[in-house]
């Protein structure tokens, strides 16, 4: 596996090697079923993510991730028994020429009916940020997103995040901010009215991701960013790292981070916070 130097685009296999749209798309429910797609079904289930009359922005990147969710959406949309529109979003920051004809070119062999519109976010976040651009662009990102999900009426709009970005999400709370909180499958905008966000890939692992995207021959841009490559160094980065280290000594510890949000033991720490109030275990201690 090689990059292109400068370019924000990560080469899995050749071009030249690209699988023919059918089969890719017969992969999803065939050999990447147990892997993908029944996972992305079961979270779609567990978590109530779709509903009937449901109108869902599904946003593409252009990376790994999304396009994957592009697929996946197409495939419940063709065969699934819930009622649902579908709009396909692709935000463009201030890609450079080569990023933004890449994302393009996926989407059409692809077949995803993708709607591209403009933000300037880059140059903003690169006179506004300084040193740390990547936390104020994710969250100009994610403005720009949902002011055009809502534009195209939708009510939902479905985002790429994985398993591993979960796991790294908790670690990093914990380790750097001194909270422990995760990374949700779905949550209500506070700014957006009647605007729901949802994960539909919350239980696949990235590794499995990455071998649907090389084993059809699809390459794919990371995020396109011109600004953060020379500013600063990834702390995901180095949260990925740090779980794939502890993997050596104990294999699970990544799902034992990812089950840790859902066996909080309220009786046994110092202190949470709950609709904006925090609470310390002393308030009901003597109760």
């Amino acid at each position: 596996m090689s990059n292109l130097a400068g370019s924000g685009c990560e080469v899995l296999i050749p071009f030249s090697e690209r699988k023919p749209l059918k089969e890719i798309e017969r992969s999803l429910i065939k050999k990447y079923r147990k892997e993908i797609w029944t996972k992305f079904i079961k979270a779609i289930k567990d978590y109530d993510m779709i509903q009937d009359g449901d109108k869902i922005a599904v946003t593409v990147s252009g990376g790994k991730d999304s396009l994957l969710l592009a697929k996946c959406f197409q495939e419940l949309r063709r065969h699934g028994q819930v009622n649902f529109e579908l709009e396909f979003i692709a935000m463009d920051p201030g890609f450079n020429e080569s990023n933004r004809e890449l994302l393009i070119s996926n989407c059409e062999y692809l077949d995803i009916p993708v709607t591209i519109f403009k933000a300037d976010i880059f140059n903003i976040v690169d006179t506004i940020a300084k040193d740390y651009p990547c936390y104020m662009c994710a969250r100009m990102r994610r403005g720009a997103l949902y002011a055009k999900a809502e534009e195209l009426g939708c009510n939902k709009m479905a985002l790429g995040h994985h398993f591993n970005d979960v796991i790294e999400t908790t670690m990093l709370n914990v380790l750097y901010s001194g909270n422990f909180k995760t990374m949700m499958p779905k949550l209500k905008s506070t700014n957006f009215n009647d605007m729901e966000l949802i994960r539909p890939l919350y239980y696949i692992e990235e590794d499995n991701i990455k071998r649907f995207t090389q084993n059809n021959g699809l390459f794919t841009m990371n995020c396109g960013c011109i600004v953060a490559a020379e500013k600063t160094s990834s702390k995901r980065k180095e949260m990925k790292d740090l779980i794939a280290e502890l993997k050596k000594t104990f294999n699970d510890v990544d799902k034992s981070i990812f089950k840790s949000a859902t066996n909080v033991n309220l009786d046994a720490v110092l202190g949470y916070k709950t609709g904006g109030e925090k609470i310390s275990f002393m308030d009901n201690y003597d109760d």
